[in-house]
């Protein structure tokens, strides 16, 4: 296992347990795992193997059932300050504005929404919906709604944004847009990023290190750092590289059963 100098995330032998009449089920077994500062790392894996589990328990919305998980050396025992939250579904409120979705994030933490609509409005702009602040979700395309709901996460300035599968339910086209869109958000900004996917493309395009999972219980069975050049945009995935770093991931994921030949 890589470990990094100074982890803004560790997982050290992270397992999670979820009790059942029927008999326990382990969703995650012997996860060691650090983040640096302002690293994205993106979790690879397909359906069932634990990704999204392993981001609930680093978000503090779940324990460990055995192991530590820590955010700059604290160990994460409830939702800690500093981290927001992306989900493959957008979650907006359909009877508040654009930008009353966005400013609910402040008004959460007690805070007072006109105090964070200059800051709500600015991220609008930057992701392109500054002419639908006043409009309601039901009025914005499942793309517009995706951007919207990453605006809603960053209004507080997160130093660590988890993203779960937030564009998996979106069309090739749309996701590609979002993809150049996260990548210059973050390259802008270097917050850390956990990632989370079941896109071999898509991970290798946005990140600096992948952690291939296994199907359950999930286990990290490697950690690949990608080795192409940042600023990327889209062409790069035309490259030699590209493809290298995508048919390396995807022999590991036929070694392991789970993609044919």
């Amino acid at each position: 296992m890589i470990r990094v100098s100074v982890p803004c995330i560790s997982i050290a032998g992270g397992e999670k347990l979820y009790p059942s009449s029927r008999g326990a089920i382990m969703a995650l077994r012997g996860i060691d795992l650090d983040v640096a500062d302002g690293e994205f790392v993106s979790l690879l894996g397909p359906s069932g193997c634990g990704k999204s589990t392993l981001l609930r328990c680093i978000a503090g919305l779940e324990q460990l059932s055995a192991g530590t998980a820590s955010i700059h050396g604290q160990p994460i025992l409830s939702p800690p300050d500093g981290i927001a939250m992306v989900f493959q579904r957008d979650a907006l409120l359909d009877w508040r504005s654009i930008i009353g979705n966005v400013v609910i994030a402040a008004q959460l933490r007690g805070h007072r929404a006109a105090l964070y609509r200059d800051r709500g409005m600015a991220l609008l702009e930057r992701f392109g919906l500054a002419g639908f602040a006043d409009r309601y979700p039901w009025e914005l395309s499942g793309g517009m709604r995706q951007r919207v709901a990453i605006c809603r996460a960053l209004l507080m300035e997160p130093t660590i944004l988890l993203m779960d599968e937030p564009f998996g339910a979106l069309d090739a086209m749309t996701r590609d847009d979002l993809n150049v869109e996260l990548i210059r958000m973050w390259q802008a900004s270097r917050r850390t990023v956990v990632f989370v996917t079941h896109s071999i493309a898509e991970a290798v395009f946005l990140s600096d290190r992948i952690a291939v999972l296994s199907r359950g219980p999930g286990r990290i069975e490697e950690l690949m750092k990608v080795d192409l050049p940042r600023p990327r945009d889209l062409g790069v995935r035309e490259t030699p590289a590209f493809a290298a770093h995508v048919a390396h991931l995807r022999a590991v994921f036929t070694r392991l059963g789970l993609m044919t030949t």
